[in-house]
This record gives structure tokens, C-alpha cells and sequence, in this order.
């Protein structure tokens, strides 16, 4: 148990973190629950961009990829994409990605939807681009929640605001400790009411508080790693190993040396993953850049594109680097671990429902919590109401 001016100082800043964050704090938990479902969502509301007139047999054939990439860099509206996303199930789309350069450029990026069995062009949306329309509102959830949609410096806010919230966690913990009695015990893990309606809020918010702050502090560090990852990754590098980071690059080629196609650089990661499924190709932007390849490999934690990541020599096919999450040291796999972790995809469906059910965790604290507070301020003003009632009383009196 906390005393003395240690527990003012943690009360304060339980307090003041809380009361200035707790919008922000609720307004990451409502946009998290949605985005749980970001994918499943945005295809139901957008059958006509991202669902396939008809199933395609897994896994997609080289013929059906080369058809695709070759259908872009044809059309003199598209050409080759910065990266390619393979359809994961049979039904999806192609989404090819293009950066968009200029002014008003920054962060957002052109996605462009293809059909792998007619070859056509579905549609197109700037991904980043905030809207309330059906193909812009997933994605606007989506920015809102990573970036409050004002990019590197909405990231940088709320990487630090998953910092403060990791304190606040840490303070609320350390304001529930009971006296070391069991009945001290027994009652930090009991919901009171006794005909009381603040004492329930109260007893509601700690105990409730003691059973939610693992997840909560998971939450706020995942979020702090995956916004700063500059400012979390050495801390976990002082007491784990973790791979430096690194630009793959390819051997210099004779000139006039092709590049490889996508279907060779598919089956080139294919022969040294076989069991595993090609998610995305990212595509040589300069002289000296490798093919870039995500693959999901079974066992991954990462269940959505996977977090196997192969670099390719651009003109051989050769692998020049790899991070494999199944053979990760020690820090890299606990880093590896905070993205699924932060949206349950780690435990599959049961941990996606999970997330975003806990989601609404943060509008029941806020709301708990600023019912205490703005009780105590009732409370306070009360007592120094009456107080300089007493003084002016005496005053009068000895006059």
C-alpha cells in the first residue's frame, strides 16, 4: 500500500493524466473496436471495389498474378504499382498501391482494385484521403485511430499519449493496493454498493480498474512501440537482442540487365517458403532496390499478411535478406508480438472479439472516473465553503 506524499503524487497524476487524455483515450477504444473489423467491414460496405465476381482458386496461380501485374503496367493510367496485395481468400480483390507525389502527397497513397478474373479495373480510392463515403470511411477509421489524421505529427501524439497511459496504469495499480490484511484484500476485489451510488462508481472503477490494467498497459505500450518505435525499440534492445536495422540492397547488374517479372519473384519466395502464402510484393523503385516479399508462414502471430519479410536481388531472384518471425531472436519476436497483440488477431477470432469488446473499457473508465473526480471537487468546494463561513462567523464574533 502507498502512502504519505508518494500516493498524492500518484493520485495527481493519475488524475491529470486521465482528465487530459481521456477523450483521446476513447475516442482510440471506440475506433478500435471498429477496426478490429476493418477488413470484413470495408468489403461488406464496398462489395463493388473489393469482392471478386467470382471465386479464384487458392493458391493463386503465377498465370493469374502475371496477368494482373501485366493488366497495370499496360495501361498508361497505373504502370507498375510501388506494391502489389495478393487476395487471401477467393473471393478478394487485387489492391495495387501508388504513392501520390506533390503537394498534399504525403501519406496517402492510390489504391487500385482488380479484378483476378475479368482483369478489370473495379474502382480506385486515395488511401489517407479522410472522407464519410462508403470507400473512404474504413479507411478515415483507420487513419483517425493511427494517425488523427494529420500523419507524422498525429503519430507522434498519440505515441506519446500511449506513454502516458502505460503511467497511467502503473499509478492505478499502485493506488489499489490494499493493507497486506485479507480483508483489506478481499475488499479491493469487491464491487460495494451499501446504498451508495459513488461508493459503487468507486468500487466499480478499482476493481474493475486491477482486472483491466494488463490488458490496458499492453494496449498503451503496443501503441507507444508502434507509433515511436525509435523511442521503444532500444529500450527493448538493453535488455534483448534485436536485429539492427538495415536496407537491403542488390548486386549491381550488367547493364541492360532485366528486371525480374512478379511471377518470378513470386515463385523465387514460394521455393524458399513453400508452405508459406505470399501477401504482398513490393517492386524495385531505383537502381540498387530488391524485390521486397511478405509472406505468412503457419505459426505466425501475425494472421493477416504475415511478418515474414524476403528481400530478392532484383535481377537473380538470389535472397539478400530475411526476418523471419519463426527463427527471430529473443527481442524481435517480442517486438513481432505488439501489433497482433494490440488488435487480438495474435488468438485469432476469439482475440479479435475480445479487443473489440475491451474497446469500450476506456468510455467506462473515463466515465467512472470523472464521476470521482467532479465528486471530489463537489466535495472539496463544500468544505471550503464551509470553512470560510466559519472564519467570517469568528471574525464577527470577536469584533
Amino acid at each position: 500500500m502507498v502512502t504519505g506524499r508518494l500516493r498524492v503524487v500518484i493520485v495527481k497524476t493519475h488524475l491529470y493524466i486521465g482528465l487530459s487524455l481521456g477523450l483521446l483515450f476513447i475516442m482510440l477504444g471506440l475506433t478500435g473496436t471498429t477496426i478490429a473489423w476493418r477488413d470484413e467491414l470495408d468489403a461488406l460496405i464496398n462489395p463493388e471495389l473489393l469482392t471478386a465476381t467470382a471465386e479464384v482458386p487458392m493458391p493463386l496461380a503465377p498465370a493469374t498474378i502475371k496477368a494482373v501485374a501485366g493488366r497495370l503496367e499496360a495501361d498508361p493510367r497505373y504502370g507498375r504499382p510501388r506494391m502489389l496485395m495478393l487476395p487471401s481468400s477467393p473471393r478478394e480483390v487485387f489492391v495495387a498501391w501508388y504513392p501520390l507525389k506533390g503537394p498534399g502527397g504525403e501519406g496517402r497513397s492510390r489504391q487500385v482494385m482488380v479484378d483476378p478474373v475479368t482483369l478489370a479495373v473495379k474502382g480506385e480510392r486515395i488511401w489517407g484521403q479522410p472522407g464519410l463515403s462508403r470507400p473512404l470511411l474504413m479507411p478515415t477509421l483507420f487513419q483517425l485511430h493511427h494517425y488523427l489524421l494529420s500523419g507524422e505529427t498525429g503519430r507522434t501524439i498519440l505515441g506519446v499519449t500511449g506513454m502516458l497511459v502505460l503511467v497511467l496504469v502503473v499509478a492505478g495499480v499502485l493506488l489499489w493496493l490494499p493493507k497486506p490484511r485479507p480483508r483489506a484484500l478481499l475488499r479491493a476485489f469487491r464491487i460495494s454498493h451499501g446504498g451508495s451510488w459513488s461508493r459503487f462508481n468507486y468500487s466499480l472503477h478499482r476493481t474493475a480498474g486491477i482486472f483491466a490494467a494488463p490488458v490496458l498497459a499492453t494496449m498503451a505500450f503496443s501503441g507507444w512501440y508502434l507509433n515511436l518505435p525509435k523511442w521503444v525499440t532500444p529500450i527493448v534492445a538493453s535488455v534483448m537482442t534485436v536485429t539492427p536495422p538495415g536496407k537491403p540492397v542488390s548486386a549491381p547488374a550488367p547493364a541492360g540487365t532485366p528486371l525480374l517479372d512478379i511471377t518470378q519473384a513470386v515463385a523465387a519466395a514460394r521455393g524458399l517458403y513453400p508452405a508459406a502464402e505470399v501477401t504482398r510484393v513490393s517492386f524495385p523503385r531505383k537502381p540498387g532496390d530488391p524485390f521486397e516479399v511478405r509472406l505468412r508462414q503457419p505459426g505466425e502471430v501475425r494472421r493477416d499478411t504475415g511478418a515474414t519479410r524476403l528481400w530478392l536481388d532484383a535481377h537473380t531472384g538470389q535472397r539478400v535478406a530475411v526476418r523471419d518471425p519463426l527463427k527471430a531472436p529473443a527481442g524481435d519476436t517480442f517486438l513481432n508480438w505488439m501489433y497482433p497483440l494490440h488488435t487480438g488477431e495474435a488468438f485469432g477470432l476469439p482475440g479479435r472479439i475480445f479487443i473489440s469488446v475491451f474497446g469500450l473499457a476506456p468510455l467506462a473508465f473515463g466515465l467512472t472516473g470523472f464521476l470521482i473526480w467532479w465528486k471530489r471537487r463537489r466535495g472539496h468546494r463544500r468544505h471550503v465553503a464551509r470553512t470560510m463561513a466559519r472564519a467570517q462567523v469568528g471574525g464577527v464574533r470577536g469584533a
